[in-house]
């Protein structure tokens, strides 16, 4: 965390780092921190045993909750791997926060001990700023009946570059809605279990979007629920192969500029 508020970021850019399933944390030049999904903890691995499948984080936990320092805490949707109540629960510095979420998401925080005051609700197509901060809610198609009010966002720090994160979905032409925002950098879920999308649809959402770049994630954390993210970079090749493939690495900085 340390490393994260000490990141230089040049102005017209932000950094990112990847923690791991849809969890990724952006910095931008003024010095902004917002964590988007952060699943700190191994509070899943309960919910796997009922049904004999192992949901055990497969993913290190980089940034203890007491540890996390992040200006807001963003949520796509309330399943518990992208709103974990256990890693809310055990902020240290959560009364300096602010949080933002679907309405879902927005009960736990409260349920957990945040403030009303430092909830944020957010929708699809909400306009929201904070700080250096413009957040678009982006539609997403809901993956099972737990949960029926799944966004995803678009975000812009400054007048860096814009990047569109999924979050949780299955595939709808609805999605490709955030072409008309332009977004720069496409984030999205690749693995295909549990209704999100495949790799395949993942790609078809880049051709529609047309980032400059795409980014794989929730891949990783359970291994009930993993893919090849070599599979999703051979999809972009053979559906838009103007679309540059990036692989993030768990807590390496990836700084990236607005073109």
């Amino acid at each position: 965390m340390r490393d994260i508020r000490a990141f230089p970021v040049p102005k017209g850019s932000v950094a990112l780092w990847w923690l791991g399933q849809n969890g990724f944390i952006f910095k931008s030049p003024e010095g902004t921190v917002a964590g988007v999904d952060l699943y700190l903890t191994d509070s899943c691995a309960a919910l796997g045993v009922p049904m004999g499948v192992n949901t055990s984080r497969a993913v290190p936990v980089l940034i203890p909750p007491e540890e996390l320092d992040v200006d807001l805490f963003a949520c796509t949707h309330n399943h518990q791997d992208h709103t974990d109540p256990e890693t809310i629960r055990n902020l240290r510095n959560k009364d300096t926060l602010a949080f933002l979420g679907p309405h879902p998401s927005c009960d736990t925080f409260r349920a957990e001990g945040v403030e009303s005051g430092r909830i944020i609700p957010a929708w699809p197509q909400c306009e929201l700023e904070f700080r250096d901060l413009k957040l678009r809610g982006a539609f997403a198609l809901p993956t099972d009946t737990t949960d029926l009010c799944h966004m995803g966002f678009i975000l812009q720090f400054g007048q860096g570059p814009k990047i569109y994160i999924t979050g949780d979905t299955d595939y709808t032409d609805l999605l490709h809605e955030a072409a008309s925002h332009t977004p720069d950098m496409l984030i999205t879920c690749i693995n295909g279990g549990f209704n999100n999308l495949s790799f395949w649809e993942a790609a078809q959402l880049a051709g529609a979007v047309k980032p400059r770049v795409a980014v794989p994630c929730h891949y990783d954390m359970f291994p009930i629920n993993q893919c090849d993210p070599h599979m999703f970079e051979a999809a972009l090749k053979m559906q838009c192969p103007q679309v540059a493939y990036h692989r993030m690495s768990h807590g390496r900085p990836l700084l990236f500029e607005a073109s």
